[in-house]
């Protein structure tokens, strides 16, 4: 977990999302909650999220794209440009945000045709977190929260991969948490491997041990 910003940005649980986004935002709460749940919602990073333009989320209707489009100049080592579905929970933050007029970008900085800058979304979120009592919270938590749900969902690595515009999947798995009951799930899966194990029974507690047959418990 992240302690004083060194470590891993935690992955946040659905109740924590939900104390988040009801009690935590409260300067701008329309502007935060939509620049946050579009981390969430599309895992992708803080500073993609920040570069987004108002053409790349809305129309010219100002209804909200199908897809978000993050542009290729605007990515971590600038591979290639990738668009993510917007699901109806980010449709309705976007909405209740709307989009800015007279800016380009999505989520304005303090000067003309200037974005939010990413350092300034950090401060937001550790302020967020210390109202609602969440630690070991950054920007990267909702990437990696969003990564890992899929995961856990049973969506296949090479469609997260798309998602997370991750160029190998070496670096994808550095995102995803093991949780310590996936592991004991796994372990317990091997039971199957026993052969003729619905036939076994544990010996009775009261049977004394016999060195001879070797069935029973040990006693003094």
């Amino acid at each position: 977990m992240k302690v004083g910003r060194h470590g891993r940005a935690k992955i946040l649980s659905t109740e924590e999302i939900e104390l988040l986004f009801s009690d935590g935002f409260t300067l701008k709460p329309l502007r935060d909650r939509a620049l946050f749940a579009t981390c969430l919602y599309t895992a992708c990073r803080i500073n993609e999220c920040v570069s987004l333009l108002v053409e790349d989320v809305f129309s010219g209707e100002r209804k909200v794209r199908d897809e978000i489009i993050f542009r290729k100049k605007n990515t971590k080592g600038k591979l290639a440009t990738r668009t993510i579905p917007v699901i109806e929970e980010l449709r309705i933050h976007l909405l209740n945000y709307g989009p800015p007029t007279e800016s380009l970008y999505l989520f304005p900085g303090r000067f003309p045709q200037t974005h939010f800058h990413p350092d300034s979304a950090s401060w937001l979120l550790r302020q967020a977190c210390k109202r609602v009592g969440i630690e070991g919270v950054s920007t990267h938590s909702f990437r990696r929260t969003a990564l890992t749900q899929m995961s856990n969902a049973g969506i296949p690595l090479r469609i997260i991969q798309e998602v997370s515009g991750h160029r190998k999947l070496d670096e994808l798995y550095n995102y995803l948490e093991v949780r310590p009951e996936q592991v004991r799930g796994a372990v317990a899966s091997l039971s199957m491997l026993a052969p003729g194990s619905h036939q076994m029974k544990e010996p009775s507690p009261t049977t004394p041990w016999s060195p001879i047959s070797g069935k029973g418990r040990l006693t003094k």
